[in-house]
Parts: structure tokens; C-alpha cells; sequence
């Protein structure tokens, strides 16, 4: 996959997350202060992996993408995690 490619999955991953939030939010009642969390959460994985995705290690781009794809799967469980505890 190239890193543009990747960089389009994470910005729908991102979005993604976010609607579930916002549709959470808007359906239950739910601390504001819990949500805003999560919300930040969810902008700080994209804007790493999006920065992270600009500037891949020269020689070792296998190892560089398998921990990419390791550290955002992990990242995005956590979130969905915390929005699923919400629920």
C-alpha cells in the first residue's frame, strides 16, 4: 500500500472513531469531560501516524510499517475500548 493510501486510511479511521463519538453523544447522556477525551485521543493518534507516515526510516521500511500497522491497530482498540465502556 503506498503512503498516501495509508495516510487516506488513517484520516477515515479517524473520522470514523469521531462519528461513533459524536453519535454517542448525541444519543446518550454522557459526562461532556469523557467524551472531549476520547475526542483528543483520537487527534493525537491521527496527527502521530500521520507524522509518522511522512517520515519513514531509510533502510528499514519493512520493520518501519510492521510496527506501524501493530501500534495502530493497538491504538485504535484502546479507543473503541473506552467509547464501548461509555456506551
Amino acid at each position: 500500500m503506498k503512503r498516501r493510501e495509508l495516510k487516506k486510511t488513517v484520516n477515515y479511521l479517524a473520522g470514523e472513531l469521531l462519528a461513533e463519538c459524536m453519535a454517542l453523544s448525541t444519543y446518550q447522556e454522557i459526562n461532556k469531560d469523557d467524551i472531549e477525551d476520547i475526542v483528543k485521543s483520537i487527534m493525537m493518534l491521527q496527527n502521530e501516524m500521520l507524522n509518522r507516515l511522512s517520515h519513514v526510516e531509510p533502510g528499514n521500511t519493512k520493520g518501519f510499517f510492521r510496527k506501524f500497522r501493530s501500534d495502530i491497530l493497538t491504538r485504535t482498540d484502546e479507543i473503541v475500548d473506552r467509547i464501548k465502556a461509555l456506551a
